[in-house]
């Protein structure tokens, strides 16, 4: 008689790399544990990029330190994340960080759709970027501090494209998003009102770039991914609206014609560059309407809640 065989059981794989965070939703104190980690993060990835001077003059240690020491920098919150999570598994109900809440619309409707909306989001914010420059750089002092930062910012995205594009279009939005909306916008939903939620997470996001010309910018495109996941619960998302604004500026850098230039407004006729403006602010108002009418399921944001808690 042959032998009894059990049957197959098919076994789902899990990729979900975010799990090991979703018990662990920081408040604004632990938004401040997270930013002085993420100033220790900076201090590895520094000595990393010391390491790696060593070896190679200091303009190729800047160029291929980084690819190592910006994810470095983000290795203090991580571990402290994932380690908050650990420890609240047993009690506490699981926030996932991805959620992708789309309906009624489809995932690849509003990935095409926040694309468009983020490209043209950068041309409309150019003029605030522009008098931002001209009012802060009045004196002589300040103007030697947005020369250094210039600098450093063409060091960032000046380099080989291979090495531009992982790290500043590739990594950075992976690693900011995770913390920005992931982690701080995630747990501060679950503390305060949404619109305050989506203005300090957008505060952290300006201020950690360290760039005051930069902050402003930052500033609104971190309301607008805010926005956006507080009503999808997607970081997919807000990583592909990261990823095409530094893609765009790494385009940008290596386009010989635009090297040179910081602001569209310095490039176009007045006319042309106000029309642009107006069309631009009128796309994402458009864009921004067909988020607000996905339903929310709950008012903190339509982030997927784990009730069960995992079995070891």
């Amino acid at each position: 008689m042959p032998p009894l065989l059990s049957p197959k059981r098919s076994v789902r794989k899990d990729y979900d790399l975010y799990k090991g965070y979703v018990y662990y939703a920081p408040d604004v104190k632990g938004m401040f544990v997270l930013f002085a980690l993420l100033l220790l993060g900076n201090l590895l990835g520094s000595m990393l990029t010391a390491i790696f001077a060593l070896f190679m003059t200091p303009g190729s240690a800047a160029t291929y330190g980084m690819i190592f020491a910006y994810p470095a920098q983000f290795l203090p919150p991580m571990v402290y994340c994932a380690f908050k999570s650990r420890q609240n598994a047993l009690f506490e109900p699981g926030i996932s960080l991805e959620s992708s809440h789309f309906k009624p619309y489809s995932g690849w409707m509003l990935g095409l759709l926040v694309i468009v909306m983020t490209a043209v989001l950068s041309f409309a914010t150019d003029w605030i970027n522009y008098w931002n420059y001209r009012l802060t750089t009045l004196t002589p002092g300040m103007k030697s501090f947005y020369d250094a930062i210039m600098d450093l910012m063409k060091t960032m995205t000046g380099g080989p494209v291979w090495v531009s594009v992982l790290t500043v279009a590739i990594m950075a939005p992976v690693f900011e998003e995770w913390l920005c909306r992931g982690e701080i916008l995630r747990g501060l939903l679950q503390k305060m009102k949404p619109g305050w939620a989506i203005v300090v997470s957008a505060l952290f996001f300006a201020v950690i770039h360290m760039n005051p010309w930069q902050a402003l910018n930052a500033f609104i495109i971190g309301c607008v991914l805010g926005y956006v996941y507080y009503k999808t619960g997607s970081l997919i998302l807000t990583m592909l609206m990261h990823a095409t604004n530094n893609g765009l500026a790494v385009l940008m850098s290596n386009i010989d014609s635009l090297k040179d230039v910081e602001y569209f407004k310095e490039i176009m006729p007045a006319q042309a560059y106000l029309i642009c403006t107006v069309v631009s602010l009128a796309i994402v108002a458009g864009i921004l309407l067909v988020f607000r009418s996905i339903p929310l399921a709950d008012s903190r944001g339509n982030l997927h809640r784990i009730e069960e808690q995992p079995m070891d």
